[in-house]
């Protein structure tokens, strides 16, 4: 293989590592629906959250790109080496046992690209993680094999719900078959939501792909995530814990509207939903003697 060739080849190879990444992103955004997923959709859902966004380009951005000129570049070396020192090109093998700066470099190499992944990643993390103050708070529990959802008191709610799936025959034009749900949880659109996640009988995971959010239920413990969702409509999720027979029938929905409607809503959920409760009463006993 002569000079040219080589960097003809070496450049080749650069070139389809920055390209990739870029067709598939552009190939991928027009396969997504946001909510929902996409017939023959592949690749990160579409999101409508800050965290999303940010959550996205670190994929799309930084590691596609990363992990693409790796593979290519290892794949070119052993295309390379299998060429150059098969036993017709080179009869007489190499004595070399080690080289200290090679080993430098291969050892240096990828802990320059961990670190250099490591920063976005911190910042990723630490977004995530931390919760700002939340106009909403909603408490989520998992349960064998349905969701409840609880709205405090002192944010105008004082009630709570469950929300199961729709069977074949209830389902009505615009509702998707295995996610569309009897109850929606309804939170407003461009506010801080906390979820406080837990769950009842078993181990759950409550996601919700638009919004970025993916949370353990773990009977006895409570975990905490949040989301601001930026425009209004339904988005759907399912538990992504193994549960039981029925665990691949657990969708969840979230339907996102205006703050005006988001009140009305309440009003109307208080009445509807502080009637199906029924509190508990405990017989008075006398201490035995």
């Amino acid at each position: 293989m002569s000079t040219d060739t080589r960097q003809l080849f070496s450049r080749g190879a650069s070139l389809m590592a920055l390209a990739l990444p870029l067709i598939l992103s552009a190939g991928l955004a027009l396969a997504q629906v946001e909510g929902q997923p996409a017939p023959g959709g592949v690749g990160l859902p579409a999101t409508v959250t800050d965290v999303g966004h940010d959550t996205q380009f670190f994929y799309n951005g930084i590691l596609l790109p990363v992990i693409t000129f790796i593979a290519i570049s290892v794949l070119g070396l052993l295309l390379y080496v299998s060429w150059r020192f098969n036993e017709n090109s080179n009869p007489v093998p190499s004595k070399l046992t080690h080289h200290t700066g090679l080993e430098i470099v291969w050892t240096l190499v990828p802990i320059l690209i961990l670190v250099f992944i490591s920063v976005p990643s911190f910042r990723l993390l630490t977004k995530q993680v931390e919760i700002p103050e939340a106009k909403v708070t909603i408490k989520v529990t998992g349960n064998q094999w349905y969701w409840s959802y609880k709205y405090p008191e002192d944010q105008g709610g004082g009630f709570g719900f469950d929300q199961l799936m729709k069977a074949d025959a209830d389902l009505e034009p615009g509702d998707v078959r295995l996610l569309s749900v009897d109850n929606e949880a309804v939170v407003p659109v461009n506010e801080v939501v906390k979820l406080q996640i837990t769950a009842a009988d078993v181990i759950h995971s409550f996601v919700i792909p638009a919004f970025s959010i993916r949370m353990d239920a773990v009977p006895g413990r409570l975990n905490e995530t949040w989301f601001r969702a930026e425009k209004e409509g339904v988005y759907y999720g399912q538990c992504s814990k193994i549960c039981g027979k029925d665990h691949a029938f657990m969708p969840s929905a979230i339907r996102v509207v205006s703050r005006e409607k988001y009140e009305e809503w309440l009003a109307e959920a208080k009445k509807k939903y502080a009637a199906a409760e029924t509190p508990v009463k405990l017989a008075a006993s006398e201490a035995v003697r």
